[in-house]
């Protein structure tokens, strides 16, 4: 007996020496994508500016009214007769994708129509058919009608002014829609490190397709993975941008800060929350959008968590190069319609 707890402890030693290994090659991997080690510093320049900027509405309200009241403050609706509402249909079995109840209203207000593309990593919605029963699953087709954009495969989009990728490939029914409303949940992102308003446009307006040559800068058709981390936030700022461009403008974006958790709705077991739900903000400037958001997260309690996700993941570089190639500014004014 002596003898087989002395070998169990010698196994469990080595896993515990393999674990330690492979996750400092992990580590040193991960730093090596981003271009050298990151230090965490968790401070950070607020970029609220108060008669400069973009204007960003915020209510701290997470409520149907709440949500077509800032709607209403953009002050601008959408033109033209097809409207696409963008989110994410969220990923099995326990993802936190928006609520359909907290967006019906304001979708059926817009008529709009739901539109997603297939994932490029495998899952419960890299496949047309299996994409369409998650939607209906998570009570989306229940509100609205749903259109997996890139069921038909891509379509191509010039991009103006980038360092990484020259023409964005997009689901083939983009073309489709006279403009959109961005509804994007705010929340972490295992690769990008945050997800919001840009990363909804970006990887998820891209097909399938598009999704591999926006995280490889242009490099891999087929593939998402390999990609150097800088080059693929910089890819994602410069396909948001020839989405906006294409619609020559004509897109809103709301984004929700609830249910703050580290990992993405691309992610089916998230990990749970440690910022209390903060509200939704709006905007006609994704980049002003999201970087309203990143600055209230370093504000909260219980942030250590995701600064240290977006930190390690260099994530505000999406912002800053969004900001050099035209596709918004990263100072803002934040006007409370709330009280």
């Amino acid at each position: 007996m002596k003898r087989i707890v002395k070998w169990i402890a010698i196994a469990a030693g080595v896993l515990l020496v393999i674990a330690g290994i492979g996750g400092f090659f992990f580590i040193r991997n991960m730093q090596s994508m981003m271009g050298g080690e990151v230090e965490l510093s968790y401070t950070h320049e607020q970029h609220e500016q108060e008669n400069e900027g973009s204007i960003v509405y915020m209510t701290a309200e997470i409520t149907p009214e709440a949500l077509m009241e800032i709607y209403t403050a953009l002050g601008t609706g959408l033109e033209g007769n097809q409207t696409a509402v963008k989110l994410s249909t969220g990923e099995p079995p326990a993802s936190n994708y928006l609520d359909p109840n907290l967006i019906k209203e304001l979708v059926q207000s817009v008529n709009g129509t739901i539109v997603e593309c297939n994932t490029a990593y495998g899952g419960s919605r890299s496949e047309t058919a299996m994409h369409y029963q998650v939607a209906e699953d998570h009570g989306f087709t229940e509100i609205a009608d749903v259109v997996i954009m890139d069921e038909d495969g891509s379509a191509t989009i010039p991009v103006e002014g980038g360092t990484r990728l020259k023409e964005n490939y997009v689901g083939a029914h983009f073309p489709e829609y006279d403009g959109f409303l961005v509804l994007s949940h705010f929340k972490g992102h295992a690769m990008a490190g945050f997800g919001g308003a840009i990363k909804n446009i970006s990887i998820g307006i891209g097909s399938a397709e598009g999704k591999c040559l926006i995280h490889t800068a242009g490099s891999s058709h087929d593939s998402p993975w390999g990609g150097e981390q800088n080059a693929f936030l910089e890819s994602m700022a410069e396909a948001g941008k020839s989405v906006v461009d294409a619609l020559d403008g004509n897109i809103l974006f709301i984004n929700v800060m609830n249910h703050l958790s580290i990992d993405c709705d691309c992610d089916g077991n998230p990990a749970e929350p440690d910022i209390h739900d903060i509200g939704i903000l709006a905007s006609a400037d994704p980049v002003a959008l999201d970087q309203a958001c990143v600055d209230l997260i370093y504000q909260s309690e219980g942030r250590e968590a995701l600064v240290s996700r977006m930190e390690s993941r260099n994530a505000e570089l999406v912002l800053e190069h969004g900001e050099e190639i035209g596709l918004g500014s990263r100072s803002y004014q934040l006007k409370r319609i709330d009280g």
